[in-house]
């Protein structure tokens, strides 16, 4: 059966084009089709595996079953592997934006982007005490890095820093922060839209809004 396989960077230049047609045995994993590129493009060897897979725009594993007409997209290493990774944490205090910034400095870097997120004061017209963040850690920092590697394939970025708090937030206090050095201004700020988005999607970190006579956690509210 065919599928298509979509690359980027490093991927993308071994193979010869972004997007390439292969012919796969029924019941092959996403692990098992990286392997069978290796064999019909041998530059791919002298690479390292791909940090993730993703199957039709979603993130699997790489004992994923590729079925017909699927597109699988391989996820480099952040830089094609080259030069440090990028810098994720979770904290429990908070966050050293000094840091952060110092993280994603580069000699090429002509832009660097910082998004953070702030606890605001209100919530539907409720005023908001706090805010708790718990996190499965492991997880989380496992689709943190994912998620910068993607942002490194689909632009020329030089560095990406992502920290998130945990714990208890008062108003006003950051909760996340996302810096990007990119060498033009554009793929700075496409770059980090694109990770503080992906991160409030896919990663397992989960806020507790407590506010004047009531709690939820966002996204767990009780139906009806």
């Amino acid at each position: 059966m065919q599928i298509s396989v979509r690359a980027f960077a490093s991927y993308r230049e071994a193979i010869g084009q972004k997007h390439v047609v292969l012919d796969i045995p029924p019941g092959a994993t996403a692990a098992q089709v990286w392997e069978l590129l290796q064999a019909r493009f041998p530059a791919l060897a002298r690479l390292p595996r791909p940090v993730a897979f993703a199957v039709n725009d979603a993130y699997v594993g790489g004992d994923t079953v590729v079925r017909e007409r699927d597109e699988l997209v391989l996820i480099p290493p952040v830089s094609g592997g080259e030069g440090p990774a990028p810098h994720l944490a979770l904290v429990e205090g908070p966050i050293d934006l000094a840091a952060v910034l110092e993280a994603v400095r580069h000699p090429q870097a002509g832009a660097v982007v910082l998004f953070l997120g702030t606890v605001r004061d209100n919530r539907r017209g409720a005023r908001v005490d706090h805010l708790e963040y718990e996190a499965y850690e492991t997880l989380a920092l496992r689709e943190m890095g994912r998620v910068a590697a993607e942002a490194a394939a689909r632009w020329p970025v030089l560095r990406v820093a992502m920290v998130h708090r945990l714990g208890v937030l008062q108003v006003g206090e950051v909760s996340v922060a996302i810096a990007v050095s990119a060498p033009h201004r554009r793929d700075a700020f496409e770059a980090g839209r694109f990770a503080i988005d992906a991160l409030k999607q896919t990663v397992p970190i989960w806020k507790k809004e407590v506010w004047e006579g009531g709690e939820v956690w966002v996204g767990s509210e009780p139906a009806g």
